[in-house]
C-alpha cells in the first residue's frame, strides 16, 4: 500500500519563482497528487530584509499559472516566531541549546585559522559550557550537535547518505534579533505541518544530517528527504539569466502555454521511457519520486519550443483562450476589434511556436498599421500591382465574405488578367498585412473582413498612387 505523501513547497521571497524552484513545486505536487497525499505552501519570509511582499505576489502568480494549486496554504513563517520562540526554549531548558556570546571579530579569526590549515571552518564551542552573561550583548542560540557518531539517511532520489558529525558544528538556530535560522525553523515547520517527504533542490543536501539531528533532539520523526539534481542552461553551465527567461512568469510573457511548461518541467529530470508529451493526468498516474534522475538536466530550448507548438496546435480551444486574451491584453491589443479569437486560433495556432509570435502576426487583423515594410513595399506594391488590385477590390465588394468564396474572388481576378496568382496574391497580402507574411489569402481576408479589407486596397492604391507620382 503506497503512504500517501505530505510534502511541501517552501520558496523564499527574495525574488521570481525561477524556473528550478517551479520544477521542485512540481514534484512536490505531482508526489502528493500520485499518492492522494497533500501539498502544503509554505513562504520562509524570515529573513526581513531580503523578503519582500512583491516577491511573495511572483511566486503566488508563478504557481497559479501553472495551476500548482496548494491543499494548504499559503503559510507564512512570519506568522509563526512564537512556535520558533517557544521551541528553542525548549531546547535549552533541555540542554539541547545554548547562548553563544562570541564576537563577530572572535568568529572571523576562527574562520581564518582554520583556513590556512586546510581545514573546514567550525565553531569551536566555546560558549557551550560559558556561565557568565555578558553585559550589552544580545546572545545568538546554538543548536548543541552531537560531537560523534554517523548521520544516515535513505534519500529517495540519491539513495543512501552519511555525513559523519565530526564534520558538523553547533549551528546557531536563532539569531540575536530573535529570529530562527532556516535549517532551525524548517525543522519546526515540517514537524508541525506534519511533512512526511522533504522535497528539494541537492543544494540543501549539507544541510539534511544537521536538521535531521534537531530531529532526535527534539524527540520527533525524521521525515524522508528526496534531493533533485540542479538545472543547466544549455550550454552545460548553471541556469541563469543568460540563458534567457528564468522566471516562470517570463515563459509566460514569452508565449508558452502553462501545460507546456509542466510538461517540459517534469521531463527535465524525470522520464517513463521515451515518452515526451503528458498531460497532467498522465502525470499524477505515473509520477514516482524515485524515478527523478540523479545527474543534473540540461535546459533545452528548442525541445521546450517543440513541445509548446504541440499544445498550441493540439490543446483544446477553451485551454488556449485564457493564455490568448492574456497575450492581447499584454500586446495592447483589443480582440473585439477584429475577428473572434477562436476564429484566429483556427487560422494561426498551427503557424507558431508561441502565443507571443502569433499574438505579435496577428496584430494587423485587430489595429491599423503606420506604414508598408519597406522592404515590401519596394517589391510588390510597383505600378504592374494596381490594376490587379482594383480588379480583386471590385470582385471582393460584393463577395459572400467566406474564405472559400474569399479565394475564388482572388482566382477569378487573376484569370480575368491572365496572371499568376502571385502577381496578385503577394501585392494584395502586403496591402492587407503591411509585410509579406500571412496565413493563406483566402484566410486572410476572412480574418480581416470586409470593411478593413477594402480601405487597406484603396490605401495601397494610394501609396502606389504616389510613387508613380514621385518617380515621375
Amino acid at each position: 500500500m503506497t503512504i500517501p505523501i505530505r510534502t511541501r513547497f517552501a520558496p523564499s521571497p527574495t525574488g521570481y519563482l525561477h524556473i528550478g524552484g517551479a520544477r521542485t513545486a512540481l514534484f512536490c505536487w505531482l508526489a502528493a497528487r500520485a499518492t492522494g497525499g497533500e501539498f502544503v505552501l509554505r513562504v520562509e519570509d524570515t529573513d526581513r530584509e531580503r523578503s519582500t511582499a512583491a516577491s511573495v505576489q511572483f511566486i503566488l502568480d508563478g504557481l497559479a499559472w501553472l495551476e500548482l494549486d496548494p491543499d494548504e496554504g499559503p503559510i507564512y513563517q512570519s506568522d509563526r516566531m512564537a512556535l520558533y520562540r517557544e521551541t528553542v526554549q525548549r531546547l535549552i531548558d533541555e540542554g539541547k541549546a545554548y547562548r553563544c556570546y562570541c564576537s563577530k571579530e572572535r568568529l572571523e579569526a576562527l574562520r581564518e585559522a582554520a583556513m590556512e590549515k586546510g581545514e573546514k571552518p567550525r565553531y569551536d564551542g566555546h560558549c557551550r559550557d560559558r556561565s557568565d552573561v555578558p553585559d550589552g550583548i544580545e546572545p545568538v542560540i546554538r543548536f548543541r550537535n552531537p560531537d560523534d557518531g554517523v548521520v544516515r539517511f535513505a534519500d529517495r532520489v540519491r539513495g543512501e547518505i552519511e555525513i559523519a558529525n565530526a564534520e558538523l558544528d553547533d549551528l546557531v538556530i536563532q539569531r540575536s534579533d530573535g529570529t530562527p535560522t532556516y535549517n532551525f525553523a524548517v525543522v519546526v515547520d515540517d514537524l508541525d505541518m506534519k511533512i512526511n517527504l522533504v522535497i528539494r533542490g541537492d543544494d540543501h543536501i549539507n544541510n539534511t544530517p544537521r536538521q535531521i539531528n534537531l530531529y532526535h533532539a527534539l524527540g520527533a520523526p525524521v521525515p524522508e528527504f528526496a534531493h533533485v539534481p540542479m538545472i543547466l542552461g544549455d550550454d552545460g553551465g548553471r541556469l541563469s539569466k543568460r540563458h534567457g527567461a528564468v522566471s516562470v512568469l517570463a515563459w509566460r510573457e514569452q508565449g508558452y502555454l502553462p501545460d507546456a511548461l509542466v510538461n517540459y518541467l517534469a521531463r527535465l529530470g524525470w522520464s517513463h521511457g521515451d515518452r515526451e508529451q503528458f498531460s497532467r493526468d498522465d502525470l499524477v498516474c505515473l509520477f514516482r519520486i524515485e524515478d527523478v534522475n540523479r545527474k543534473a538536466s540540461r535546459f533545452d530550448t528548442e525541445k521546450l519550443n517543440w513541445l509548446n507548438q504541440h499544445y498550441l496546435k493540439t490543446a483544446p480551444v477553451e485551454r488556449i483562450l485564457p493564455e490568448l486574451k492574456w497575450h492581447f491584453a499584454h500586446h495592447g491589443l483589443d480582440p473585439s476589434l477584429g475577428p473572434a479569437l477562436d476564429d484566429l486560433l483556427a487560422v494561426q495556432r498551427e503557424r507558431f511556436e508561441t502565443l507571443a509570435e502569433l499574438v505579435e502576426q496577428s496584430r494587423a487583423f485587430y489595429s491599423d498599421f503606420e506604414r508598408f515594410e519597406p522592404g515590401a513595399a519596394k517589391k510588390h506594391l510597383r505600378p504592374v500591382a494596381a490594376e490587379p488590385l482594383q480588379a480583386v477590390r471590385a470582385r471582393l465588394e460584393h463577395c459572400t465574405w467566406e474564405a472559400e468564396a474569399l479565394g475564388q474572388a482572388v482566382r477569378d481576378a487573376a484569370e480575368a488578367l491572365e496572371v499568376g496568382m502571385g502577381k496578385i496574391g503577394q501585392p494584395l497580402r502586403v496591402a492587407l498585412m503591411g509585410h509579406g507574411s500571412s496565413p493563406s489569402i483566402d484566410q486572410t481576408l476572412w480574418l480581416i473582413g470586409r470593411g478593413r479589407t477594402l480601405e487597406r486596397i484603396d490605401r495601397a492604391l494610394a501609396f502606389i498612387d504616389a510613387r508613380v507620382a514621385q518617380a515621375g
